[in-house]
């Protein structure tokens, strides 16, 4: 039985919950097609993939909260034994740079994933890899009954980070798919 692994594409494309934005882009566009990508290349490698916004209309739930529980009610409901959360980050300083991670807690199958994803990440797309974080308070890391990360992939706030991710959305793609490969000893 192949190893089944939820993609949840951060955000909706409206509000309720829709993705930040810096330098002409959508966080929630970008995740989606960064998702689709992904999704293809983990089941060319033989993995089950579900996503949690199969089309770029998917809209879920009428509220944060509803929308955030829409996502993690599906990845426990399917089965799902990994949850990776695709989103951009986003700050003040438009220097900031870089991919990171978010766990549950440190120490577990989680951040094990997390690190793999950043260290293909950062080979993929030469971004620097801002190490992986325990944010405990966040839903979908506190919500899932199965070992999940949420992976800023870039700094959408950042015209280089937010360029990379826009318009080469397959070096993301590869880097999270890769980590996924290494965490399990397939690459």
């Amino acid at each position: 039985m192949p190893t089944k692994i939820y993609i949840d594409q951060g955000h909706n494309p409206v509000n309720p919950n829709a993705g930040s934005e810096g330098n002409g882009f959508r966080e929630q566009d970008i995740v989606y097609e960064i998702g689709q990508l992904t999704a293809d290349l983990l089941r060319d490698n033989g993995f089950e993939v579900r996503l949690s916004r199969p089309t770029p209309q998917t809209q879920l739930g009428s509220s944060n909260s509803s929308s955030l529980r829409a996502r993690v009610d599906d990845a426990n409901s399917w089965g799902a034994d990994y949850f990776i959360s695709l989103h951009t980050n986003a700050s003040v300083n438009t220097s900031a740079s870089g991919s990171e991670a978010f766990v549950y807690r440190r120490n577990g199958a989680a951040e094990e994933l997390a690190e793999n994803i950043l260290t293909q990440l950062n080979f993929a797309t030469g971004l620097r890899n801002r190490g992986v974080v325990a944010r405990p308070g966040l839903y979908v890391l506190r919500k899932t009954r199965m070992p999940a990360t949420l992976v800023e992939l870039g700094f959408i706030s950042n015209e280089n980070d937010a360029d990379l991710m826009a318009y080469s959305p397959g070096l993301f793609a590869a880097g999270v798919a890769n980590g996924v490969l290494a965490y399990f000893g397939m690459l």
